[in-house]
């Protein structure tokens, strides 16, 4: 046993030599007790963030890439049409070339997966599905055709509007005109719609000019104009019918929930619809012949990125996000829609395609932020009828346990 001397400098020294050790010593690590409690909270916290990621930041990403190809397609098949291509055999080989890519993918995604069996109302709708579809397609080619891709992406942000109206219709979305959400929803609604006619109707001077000046007589210009009213028609037609294909093909996803199996058997009705009519509308056997140039570039990168990537991704986020959620990216394609025609093709953008765009993008993010703030207020309600226990709302309570009743009944027996 060590006895400590009664000697005031001895005791100084040992003062200061238990300093320098406190000081010179290595930190020990204290070990925090995680109780269950808090452990079920990490997992519930992990779980939210996964959630996250596959609810908002994956449908994000998707469909801007979805965006970016589209706007891809509609530039490449531009040129492989100015080139001789005919849109009636793109359109065909297409769709022969996406069934082939998802006949295998389909299988290998769901050979797991218990499918409800293909009755007649199912086989039904995906025909009705098919022949939207296919119809959209043939008027959206034809407008590219006759105006420019530009046009055809300012176009294409009547979709978000129009969805929107099909979605009231179809009670798949909440309108209360009293709520500054629902009002701003119209209101943008309203203003999409007037930026797809002033792009229509209004061509304007040119903005950027690419190619160099030629005279050209007015009848030159006044078909032009013409092919350029046209086409914004068709492009019309074309973007109202792709509305009304994102409403039916959101209700057959919940009737057949497999997004690659569903578009699948869509390319393949595709291929059964449009075969005959195209057929039937280009009877050149010469013009099915197909040549390693442009053309054939344009046709496999509609097959497998346009029609099985973009659907299936399309038809994903309809399931998962709702259809007014994927028309609001429409309006993304606008200026790389620009961009690319400008560069890639030579196109001259005009006042009226300038002005047109801001009006319908404008329009598309009042409804966007009038979506979200909808969303916001709806996830605070769901939040609201869950209420926290005691002892997360008051602190002092928080290693208190609320005893059960048959704990009450103990202790009043005792």
């Amino acid at each position: 046993m060590y006895i400590m001397s009664h000697d005031p400098g001895e005791r100084s020294n040992w003062a200061y030599a238990s300093i320098l050790m406190k000081i010179h010593s290595p930190p020990t690590k204290k070990l925090r007790y995680i109780s269950p409690g808090e452990e079920e909270k990490g997992r519930r916290r992990e779980m939210t963030r996964g959630r996250f990621c596959y609810r908002e930041v994956l449908p994000f990403t998707a469909m801007f890439l979805v965006e970016c190809t589209n706007v891809g397609l509609s530039t490449i098949f531009k040129a492989a049409t100015d080139k001789g291509l005919d849109y009636h055999v793109f359109m065909v080989y297409s769709y022969a070339i996406s069934t082939l890519v998802l006949i295998p993918m389909a299988f290998i995604f769901h050979r797991k997966t218990e499918l409800p069996p293909l009755n007649f109302s199912l086989v039904f709708r995906m025909f009705i599905l098919a022949v939207i579809g296919f119809a959209a397609q043939l008027l959206g080619y034809r407008g590219i055709e006759l105006s420019s891709p530009t046009m055809g992406s300012a176009m294409s942000n009547l979709t978000p509007a129009c969805t929107f109206i099909l979605a009231i219709v179809f009670r798949m979305e909440k309108l209360f005109l009293r709520r500054l959400s629902s009002q701003a929803k119209i209101i943008g609604t309203l203003v999409s719609i007037a930026g797809a006619f002033v792009v229509v109707l209004y061509e304007g001077p040119a903005v950027i000019r690419t190619a160099s000046p030629s005279i050209t007589t007015n009848a030159v210009e006044s078909s032009k104009q013409a092919n350029w009213v046209i086409g914004g028609a068709l492009l019309a037609a074309d973007y109202i019918l792709i509305s009304i294909w994102y409403i039916l093909q959101a209700q057959f996803v919940r009737l057949y929930p497999a997004e690659i199996m569903v578009v699948f058997f869509y390319s393949l009705s595709l291929t059964i619809v449009s075969t005959p009519v195209c057929f039937f509308l280009e009877p050149n056997l010469d013009a099915w012949k197909i040549k390693a140039d442009i053309g054939l570039a344009a046709i496999l990168y509609s097959g497998i990125v346009g029609s099985s990537f973009g659907i299936t991704v399309h038809t994903w986020g309809l399931h998962v996000k709702g259809p007014v959620y994927v028309a609001l990216f429409r309006p993304l394609s606008i200026a790389i829609a620009a961009i690319m025609g400008v560069i890639f093709l030579g196109d001259t953008l005009y006042l009226g395609s300038v002005v047109g765009a801001i009006l319908i993008s404008f329009g598309f993010y009042v409804v966007m932020w009038a979506k979200t703030q909808e969303d916001m207020s709806e996830e605070i309600e769901d939040s609201g009828t869950e209420q926290p226990a005691a002892t997360e709302q008051v602190p002092l309570l928080k290693g208190y346990v609320k005893p059960t009743n048959d704990e009450h009944a103990k202790n009043g027996s005792a």
